[in-house]
């Protein structure tokens, strides 16, 4: 089987070339070519040589994503539903900001996890995603709207840091200046909760946005909502983040969705603020998302509003996520496979 040449970091792609007999230094323009000029054959590296291309084309494939679906959110927001090229699909997000377009990316097909209010949850997990794979699904909307994408979150479909290996190497690809040059800044790296690799993260001082979903300053309520809790409660995971922030000197971002009668009112901000007084942080609201199935409902307006009103009252930092996607199921914990029977069965991708 033929290896996906997007999976290799520049060191990496030195050392396969080498093994072949080749100059280390072609790894730079094949890396080029796969990442700066997005081509999807090899054959279109034309300042290499033939014979060179052919032993890319017998060694190696660029793993280029076929699109099944695309869909359009009145606000602008697209969803794209890949075929990864072996019977799975997955499901990438395009947002535009302000400050420029922002992907999310998924990191699995399917999830271990297990949060209630997501729907990755009813995704049976089937495998990670490699390097390639997940670099390609910002390579394959660049190519389908002839864009930039200049932010990447990993927070679709997965868990990231049950992933760790693949999504470090991809950031690590995404970094490299003589690529894609996506400054680490510019990528946030989303948890449950995953204490242990939380640690491995910062000792990585790449200098990422840690992301961590915490919905609940209460082990009781966030157990129910987040069965990771059971195994990594909050105090550990606090203690964690909390080491994060002395390695990178990083702000945290905590993910806080409200969900009505359940985790969004006044007692649960007192609680979250006496957790998260003097840490270098953020809080980023959101309005849980209903999924099918789930139990959760959006809390309303006025208690998101007051929630956040108390939270920057008491010093700790707080905005509200803006809805993006909701029409489409592209928003946040909305990402799932559900159309991917259909689309394979018409077996038509645009």
């Amino acid at each position: 089987m033929k290896k996906n040449i997007k999976d290799y970091n520049l060191d990496e792609l030195k050392q396969a070339l080498i093994k072949l007999g080749e100059k280390p230094y072609r790894a730079e323009q094949i890396f080029k070519w796969i990442f700066v000029e997005n081509v999807i054959s090899f054959d279109e590296m034309t300042n290499l040589s033939l014979e060179l291309r052919n032993k890319l084309n017998q060694n190696f494939d660029l793993h280029v994503f076929k699109i099944l679906q695309k869909q359009e959110s009145k606000d602008g927001t697209k969803k794209y539903l890949f075929d990864v090229l072996d019977e799975n699909a997955i499901e990438t997000v395009l947002m535009e900001y302000k400050h420029g377009r922002t992907i999310c990316v998924s990191s699995q097909i399917g999830c271990r996890m297990g949060c209630r209010f997501c729907a990755s949850t009813g995704i049976k997990f089937s495998r990670n995603l490699s390097s390639g794979e997940i670099i390609e699904q910002l390579l394959a909307i660049q190519r389908d709207e002839n864009i930039k994408i200049s932010n990447l979150v990993f927070m679709g479909i997965g868990e990231p840091l049950d992933n760790y290996n693949n999504v470090i190497n991809a950031i690590k690809i995404l970094n490299n200046q003589k690529g894609i040059n996506m400054g680490a800044r510019h990528i946030s790296v989303s948890t449950s909760g995953l204490v242990p690799k939380i640690y491995d993260l910062a000792d990585e001082n790449m200098q990422c946005t840690l992301s961590v979903s915490l919905h609940s300053a209460n082990n009781e309520t966030r157990s129910k909502m987040m069965p990771i809790n059971k195994t990594y409660d909050i105090q550990e995971l606090i203690k964690a983040c909390k080491y994060y922030i002395q390695k990178t000197n990083r702000r945290v971002s905590f993910e806080y969705a409200l969900a009505k009668d359940n985790n969004d009112n006044l007692g649960d901000a007192k609680e979250l603020v006496n957790l998260l007084k003097g840490m270098l942080c953020h809080v980023n609201l959101i309005p849980i998302n209903k999924i099918e199935n789930g139990n959760y409902i959006k809390s309303t307006n006025e208690n998101i509003i007051n929630f956040r009103d108390y939270l920057n009252q008491k010093g700790i930092v707080a905005t509200i996520r803006r809805e993006l996607g909701s029409d489409i199921d592209a928003a946040c914990g909305q990402l799932r496979k559900k159309e991917v029977e259909k689309c394979k069965l018409m077996q038509k991708p645009i």
